[in-house]
């Protein structure tokens, strides 16, 4: 590893932090390095609040003036909640600044690199490039397609099944695997069932993360979205009783005032969709979610919803949990359900991108095939 990697690494181990808080905002960390020592160094830590580069200045142990920085994101160039960071850089006197990943975001998209240069700071791109694409790819997704980045979730037995014939669940996964679906659930912007689900479970569907050894971690709660064609969910659910607290949406062709009226009274958004419909159909639904500035969204089933969705394609990123355990029965549930395909060249195919172990589970992470993006391209 270089000594450019090195520090860019440093970087964005400091944005990983707080991944989730800074939501709708990219996670960003800032080095800043003189003389060959660190000497400041900070990340975006929540939304609203000032952004990586200007932490890092103001953690210096030292004047920054002829310093090198290295920042994980192109700095932005505009006023936003937050004063443009090429600015301080400028005003900073930093004199070289190091790049990881390029900005889509129009408002930035290259300016703050020619900001940078016309004051006459060096500026270095495409380090440590994939790793700092990694942690943003849910915001790049989005700004580049103005829908949330789609991942879909599910916990299954070696035998790839999610439940016994009876339909019983809980829990296929250990601790350890649940304790990472909390932290998934804190970083991701949405999570969606669909209301067989809310009526057979009545899941809450909140980041609870509490660890292992008892301490817990106070957790940013993604918006509950359900997919319910008839508008079936009970009102006495947990979702809809708990719509004040945390966003909860629901996805209906329904057309009775009355009974929308119900739902919304709780504090429910409806999202309504044309009754020429005998489904959701999920590319309008990932239009409006977008709408409601929903950046990424985690699919959790159950089977038919997950079926649906790989069926519509929407689906960006898998993960799936395997417990090794065996379930076995004909008529317990696979994972994704649906019609299926014909043929084995019909099959979707995905990359692995990662295999992580929680205890004697293993968790696999896949990604769409060849669906390079613009912003990897700049």
């Amino acid at each position: 590893m270089s000594s450019h990697e090195f520090y860019m690494a440093t970087a964005l181990h400091c944005a990983r932090q707080h991944k989730g808080w800074t939501y709708p905002n990219p996670c960003v960390g800032a080095v800043i390095v003189k003389n060959g020592k660190i000497i400041g160094i900070g990340a975006h830590e929540k939304y609203g609040e000032a952004h990586a580069e200007i932490n890092a200045l103001a953690s210096c142990a030292e004047s920054p003036q002829g310093a090198t920085m290295y920042v994980t994101l192109e700095p932005c160039a505009h006023t936003g909640k937050q004063p443009p960071c090429s600015q301080a850089l400028i005003k900073a006197g930093i004199s070289h600044v190091v790049i990881g990943s390029h900005d889509p975001n129009p408002l930035v998209q290259g300016k703050g690199i020619r900001q940078l240069r016309e004051a006459g700071i060096k500026v270095t791109k495409n380090i440590y490039t994939q790793e700092c694409d990694s942690i943003n790819t849910d915001f790049f997704h989005f700004i580049t397609h103005k829908k949330p980045y789609v991942c879909a979730k599910w916990a299954m037995s070696i035998d790839g099944k999610i439940a016994t014939h009876t339909g019983h669940s809980q829990w296929i996964s250990n601790e350890i695997s649940r304790e990472s679906v909390a932290q998934m659930r804190h970083e991701y912007a949405g999570i969606l069932v669909g209301v067989s689900t809310v009526i057979s479970d009545d899941p809450l569907l909140t980041a609870r993360r509490t660890w292992a050894d008892g301490s817990t971690q106070e957790s940013r709660q993604p918006a509950r979205i359900i997919l319910d064609t008839h508008l079936r969910t009970p009102l006495t659910s947990r979702l809809v009783q708990t719509a004040h607290d945390t966003p909860v949406y629901i996805a209906t062709t329904c057309e009775t005032e009355e009974k929308i009226t119900q739902y919304t009274n709780k504090g429910v958004h409806i999202l309504r969709f044309d009754t020429s419909h005998d489904h959701i159909p999920w590319d309008d639904l990932l239009i409006k979610l977008g709408k409601e500035n929903i950046t990424s969204l985690i699919i959790e089933g159950g089977a038919s919803i997950l079926g649906s969705s790989f069926e519509a394609d929407i689906v960006d990123e898998a993960r799936i949990y395997v417990a090794p355990k065996i379930i076995g029965g004909t008529d317990a549930l696979s994972p994704v359900g649906g019609k299926g395909i014909d043929l084995m060249s019909q099959a979707r195919t995905f990359s692995q991108s990662a295999i992580t172990t929680f205890g004697d589970d293993i968790c696999l992470t896949f990604t769409r095939k060849n669906t390079a993006s613009p912003y990897y391209a700049q």
